[in-house]
């Protein structure tokens, strides 16, 4: 066992006297740090008072690091936390819980609630949703703007999708791109009137990107982005999609605004960062004043990102819907990282940020995916206050891209995916079946906040990646 390092040891090192010696140390006493080499230790203290700023979002040195950081000059302070509902607690890391905590200290801070599916993220937790008088937070409302989920269903027999695997995994592989970057070639575009709209001229930020949303809308990005074709099932008559009780094929996609909302988000936060100087532990949770310029700004940014963000799903759905040869007989389709001006039920006007939070107000439909091998759900919100008439975006991850990747192995998710009759073409480990909660636990902690009219079971799969 490592011998243990003391006060004068992290002071030669060149740590400041203060409150960053004594939580260096109590974190050094975690089982996970505790085992390492004293050398090892010191490096990564080392790496630590060099780079503080790389570590304000490690779960384990966030509050070391923060303690190396001089006080910024103009200085917003936290307020004591305001209450909010949390469901499924049970289920949900201590991170995202600790995220969810900083941003309800925030003086502009009006309500909040933490979903069931909820799990680290920058700033606000991924299934955070908060409610802040007349201000955004751009990392409240996430990096992907927009990202959002949609279902079209065909009048097919389910046995189409076991008689024609082959046909439909090469009508995926022709009908969608994926990937960082990626685009349609010229010849193969198709037009859109988002990106006929007056603020790719009016808003100087987005002036230079036209011509990559352009060349990007119709595709799909990396991650956890998705296209399928499943079994679609209704389960209830009174389901507002017009469909009678049973089986259909559906084609199911998730995806966002491409590197349109990416640059918007991080350009936007690094505008609120510098003129909302929060405490270290919250400074990615900087926001923007609506009555402001940039907060403006930000404002029509995020929503032509997110219409942005319809508009890919709708050509992804158009093509594949030409190659079927078939006329969704219905269609779903819900948003995520987006904020919303809404009133809340005591008559306050508020900015509701969903980052990770699929809007559930009382008759709003959406779909909330489970994983490759677990069914998603078609549901219908009831519009509940404590949860700011909100539920899940999805499952939640259980184990984290870096985890997923070092615990599970390529074989291991081939086989299952195999046991349960799914085509993958593309994915990587970080988003196999294992790497997410049980959908199951995740909608029974939220059976108070929507009605599930139906159900989407995956069977052939495509995301980015050979």
């Amino acid at each position: 066992m490592a011998s243990q390092l003391r006060g004068n040891d992290l002071r030669q090192l060149g740590f400041p006297e203060g409150r960053a010696i004594g939580l260096a140390l109590a974190q050094l006493q975690r089982k996970e740090h505790k085992r390492l080499p004293q050398t090892e230790q010191l490096a990564l203290l080392k790496t630590i008072l060099t780079n503080p700023t790389d570590y304000l979002t490690d779960l384990a040195w966030s509050h070391t690091a923060a303690a190396l950081l001089p006080a910024p000059s103009r200085h917003v302070a936290l307020v004591p936390r305001k209450e909010y509902a949390t469901f499924g607690a049970e289920h949900i890391e201590q991170g995202a819980i600790h995220q969810m905590e900083t941003a309800m200290k925030l003086p502009v801070t009006v309500a909040g609630a933490l979903m069931p599916d909820a799990h680290h993220g920058y700033g606000l937790p991924i299934g955070g949703v908060l409610a802040t008088d007349n201000a955004v937070i751009p990392y409240a409302v996430g990096v992907d703007i927009g990202c959002r989920m949609a279902l079209s269903v065909f009048d097919l027999p389910a046995k189409y999708l076991g008689q024609r695997t082959q046909e439909l995994r090469n009508l995926l592989l022709a009908n969608t791109r994926f990937g960082g970057g990626r685009g349609w070639d010229r010849g193969q575009r198709l037009g859109h009137d988002v990106l006929e709209r007056d603020e790719f001229a009016t808003v100087p930020f987005l002036k230079n990107k036209h011509a990559t949303a352009v060349e990007q809308i119709g595709t799909s990005g990396s991650g956890n982005h998705f296209v399928e074709f499943g079994l679609v099932e209704i389960t209830d008559p009174t389901n507002d999609l017009g469909l009678p009780l049973g089986q259909y094929v559906g084609v199911l996609s998730h995806s966002g605004s491409r590197g349109l909302g990416a640059s918007v988000a991080n350009h936007y936060t690094g505008l609120a960062r510098d003129v909302c100087k929060l405490p270290a532990e919250a400074q990615y949770l900087a926001w923007l004043g609506l009555d402001t310029e940039a907060g403006q700004e930000y404002w029509a940014a995020m929503t032509l990102a997110g219409d942005y963000a319809s508009a890919c799903h709708e050509q992804i759905h158009r093509r594949l819907a030409k190659a079927l040869g078939e006329k969704p007989l219905a269609k779903v389709e819900n948003h995520h990282n987006f904020a919303w001006k809404e009133t809340l039920a005591d008559g306050r006007e508020v900015i509701t940020h969903r980052k990770g939070a699929t809007p559930a107000g009382a008759g709003v439909l959406g779909i909330i995916p489970g994983s490759m091998t677990a069914p998603g759900f078609i549901v219908r919100g009831r519009g509940v206050p404590a949860s700011l008439a909100s539920a899940s975006h999805g499952a939640g991850r259980l184990l984290s891209r870096t985890r997923a990747k070092a615990e599970l192995g390529e074989a291991e998710v081939r086989r299952h995916l195999a046991d349960y009759g799914v085509e993958l073409i593309g994915g990587g480990l970080d988003e196999a079946p294992m790497a997410y909660k049980d959908i199951h636990t995740v909608m029974a902690s939220q059976r108070e906040l929507v009605d599930v009219l139906g159900s989407f079971t995956p069977k052939i799969v495509r995301m980015d990646g050979a």
